[in-house]
């Protein structure tokens, strides 16, 4: 209800204002979505801006399911757009049967819930389940071209200042010889947007995954901005065993087949992939109509329930299982094991318009009846592979065990010591989580100076010494009995691995600050792995930041100038090409004295943090399997090709 202040003898009360019907506002058209935006795509940010994108090439993908769509391309244009061009059956381009003077092809672009998704023949499956991508591109859009290759005729559309018709649908001429499809080009809105400029490595991760979903289905895209320019191309014969076999490429295979099985019922299908490597971390995905299912559902827990059954029932018909030993966990067989789950179904039950998790309960008996038949013939069929999976599944539950015990034992010492913090840690006073961060600095020196130039209320320090476990070559049950990970684990609070709780974490800012050198660079990874691995909600989150040290100074008449990096150094000499000095390079934070680490680094109204963010679970996965496995000669070719490439990190 609204209300207005009405002043009165007793100084102010305040009365309900008219409410009738004239105060009912009813928005048209697409006018909802440029009031709400985030409604439909969550933000108006870079990550919605990335949205328009997959509405349009979701659609192009829904094409491929069908069976009429072979190669998709995407192209940014020199001038900021996006066109996507699809070689499917192409947008009706007819009458409405019920709005007889507007195309459909019109009616799709302009109104909201129409599409071919609802019902009758045009789609079995489709990932664009509500209706509203295409039309909430076009709403979001200070311009949009609609190009439509239909029945030997080419046809085209424009829609401005979102959504308005600037030009209805008419026949330009001929299609090219054989030519159907669909065409959308767009300029996101600058009104809408924070930033309009598209990230190519951001759609080039998203077109690779499309491609690996769909099998046989060629996917391009090019950037043609000055400066930008790049073309890659994809296309999978083997699917999403190819999607292991790449995910695993940066990891120690525990053997070369890669188990596949699929199964069809009345509609709905499953087709599965996975793969065990040497590792102890578990890479499952899963995804329903091409729609990427990061918060599971129904599907995963079908498959994790029988992959269970299946492994426990071989080990006790081979004897990996005494009679007297227990069932092996989920946990346990599922360790080192990447698996990708990829299910179609007609009216899929998606939580909400973001997709993130599958709730049709008959899928989740599909999977089941699947994984348990098919899964437990690969078993028998693949005895020498089988044993290896049980070998290691057995290995995984002592280590379950021993990492139960070292909990209990860390529990029991917090108990002991009181409040269970380390003794290095230099608290802040505040307890509101809200307020309060913690910032890991390596080193006492760099330590000492830190807590001189924290802010004592709401500003944490927790020296570590050197570089910590790589927690990508071992266990938990190891990690869990080095020093400096206790000191971690207990200072941020929540526990650790499957057992961490988000709610109970001490500080809602997690700071690694680390030396701006390669030294430096090596620690952030080793903690940013763990985080990960080990506390992954705590990176979902947003809770977990890097630092920014400067890596020079330099003098300009009095004042003295800190440079973050080598970019930064050569804007600087641009812009003061008579500057004479000799920069001085900052080997490390214990060389800063408190006053220059809080004005350069810690103060939160002059420093610049990062924030770590993972957008793709699988990419991630990749990125620290790369950056701390064994390939030396990977890492090396990773770190070059990335070197000033932030892929996780968004100031």
């Amino acid at each position: 209800m609204t209300t207005v202040e009405v002043s009165g003898s007793n100084g102010s009360t305040a009365e309900p204002a008219s409410y009738g019907a004239a105060d009912i506002t009813v928005l048209e058209g697409l006018e909802p979505v440029r009031l709400r935006p985030g409604m439909y795509i969550g933000s108006t940010g870079t990550t919605g801006l990335h949205h328009l994108v997959w509405e349009v090439v979701d659609n192009a993908v829904d094409e491929a399911m069908a069976g009429y769509c072979t190669r998709i391309d995407v192209t940014i244009l020199r001038d900021g757009a996006c066109k996507v061009v699809d070689n499917g059956r192409g947008i009706p381009t007819g009458a409405h049967p019920q709005y007889p003077d507007r195309s459909a092809a019109e009616l799709v672009l302009t109104t909201l819930h129409a599409g071919g998704k609802f019902g009758g023949s045009g789609y079995k499956v489709s990932g664009g389940l509500h209706g509203v991508g295409v039309s909430v591109v076009n709403a979001l859009s200070a311009r949009l071209v609609l190009e439509v290759d239909r029945e030997g005729k080419h046809h085209i559309a424009e829609f401005k200042d979102g959504g308005q018709v600037a030009r209805s649908l008419e026949v330009s001429g001929n299609a090219p010889r054989g030519r159907t499809g669909t065409t959308v080009t767009f300029w996101a809105d600058p009104l809408i947007f924070e930033e309009t400029e598209f990230r190519a490595q951001t759609i080039i991760e998203r077109l690779q995954v499309m491609a690996f979903l769909n099998k046989a289905l060629e996917i391009n895209f090019k950037d043609e901005r000055p400066g930008k320019e790049q073309a890659v191309s994809y296309k999978y014969s083997g699917g999403i065993v190819d999607y292991v076999k790449h995910m695993n490429s940066t990891k120690e295979s525990l053997f070369r087949k890669v188990c596949w099985y699929s199964q069809e019922e009345e509609g709905s299908e499953v087709e599965v992939a996975l793969q065990w490597n040497t590792g102890y971390h578990e890479s499952l995905y899963s995804f329903a109509n091409g729609i990427s299912t990061v918060e599971g559902g129904m599907h995963e827990e079908g498959f994790k329930k029988a992959l269970t059954n299946a492994v426990n029932k071989y080990a006790r018909s081979r004897g990996a299982l005494k009679e007297k030993d227990d069932n092996l966990l989920g946990e346990d067989m599922r360790e080192g094991l990447t698996a990708i789950i990829s299910v179609r179904l007609r009216d899929p039950q998606f939580e909400g318009q973001t997709k993130a998790k599958l709730g049709n309960p008959s899928i989740r008996s599909l999977v089941e009846r699947a994984t348990n038949d098919k899964l437990a013939e690969w078993l028998d069929e693949n005895p020498r592979e089988a044993n290896q999976v049980c070998q290691k599944a057995v290995l995984a539950s002592r280590a379950r065990v021993a990492a139960r015990q070292a909990r209990e034992l860390t529990r029991r010492k917090s108990a002991l010591d009181g409040a269970g913090l380390p003794g290095k840690l230099v608290d802040c006073s505040s307890k509101d989580p809200r307020e309060s961060e913690i910032f890991i600095v390596e080193g006492n020196s760099a330590g000492g100076s830190a807590k001189d130039a924290r802010n004592p209320h709401t500003q944490a320090i927790l020296p570590i010494r050197g570089k910590i476990l790589n927690v990508e070559k071992a266990r938990v049950d190891r990690i869990l009995k080095n020093t400096e990970i206790q000191a971690l684990v207990s200072a941020i609070g929540g526990g650790v691995a499957e057992e961490f709780e988000l709610e109970k974490a001490r500080y809602n800012k997690v700071i690694i600050l680390a030396d701006a050198d390669v030294d430096g660079a090596h620690i952030r990874t080793l903690l940013l792995t763990f985080f990960f691995r080990q506390m992954k909600t705590l990176v979902e989150a947003g809770y977990v930041y890097v630092a920014q040290p400067p890596l020079y100074s330099t003098v300009t008449g009095k004042s003295k100038i800190y440079l973050l990096d080598d970019q930064a150094k050569d804007r600087f000499l641009k812009e003061h090409k008579d500057h004479r000095s000799e920069f001085q390079r900052l080997k490390g934070l214990g060389e800063m004295d408190f006053g220059e680490l809080r004005d350069t680094t810690m103060d939160p109204a002059k420093r610049s943090l990062l924030q770590v963010t993972v957008e793709q679970a699988a990419l991630a996965d990749e990125v620290c399997s790369v950056l701390m496995g064994d390939d030396v000669e990977r890492r090396r070719h990773f770190i070059q090709t990335n070197a000033r490439d932030v892929r996780f990190l968004d100031i």
